[in-house]
């Protein structure tokens, strides 16, 4: 089995985890405080679970940077992709035409996503991790775990 970790990146920081079964074993956020912080807990996020064969990374900029120079050191594979990436796919268009609305809706769709592929009934506690699991289910897509996020939300 592989493990695919999705990350919304920011010193607040969204993750969640799947299995190449099409499931979502867990998700949380976590508020680093700060650039240097993140930085250190880094090793421990990716040590959570040990054998994560890919990591899907939303964001950019110096925080992408810590990631990077961390994750060349390992055998994982990473998938950098843009918040309009994703939500292209997951997202009706009426949906993503401002920021704060594209949150909303990912508060809202993570529940749905938790309540089919998942054992942890609990819903994401801020939009940092329920756009990590939107961003897992995203790729999962592209991995070939599942045939369609899309379809998960709208079924």
């Amino acid at each position: 089995m592989e493990f695919l970790l999705a990350v919304d990146l920011g010193v607040k920081t969204g993750l969640a985890l799947f299995s190449s079964e099409g499931r979502l074993l867990w998700h949380r956020s976590q508020n680093f405080g700060n650039k240097t912080r993140l930085r250190k807990a880094i090793p421990w996020i990716v040590g959570m679970e040990e054998d994560i064969t890919y990591i899907v990374i939303e964001g950019g900029g110096p925080l992408l940077k810590l990631w990077d120079a961390y994750l060349e050191k390992r055998n994982i594979e990473v998938l950098h992709i843009m918040a309009e990436e994703w939500r292209r796919v997951m997202l009706l268009d009426r949906e993503q035409r401002k920021g704060s609305q594209a949150k909303e809706k990912a508060l809202y769709y993570s529940g749905i996503i938790i309540q089919k592929i998942s054992n942890q009934k609990t819903s994401p506690t801020n939009d940092n991790a329920a756009e990590a699991i939107l961003i897992g289910t995203w790729a999962m897509e592209k991995l070939g775990w599942i045939n369609s996020a899309a379809a998960l939300l709208r079924d």
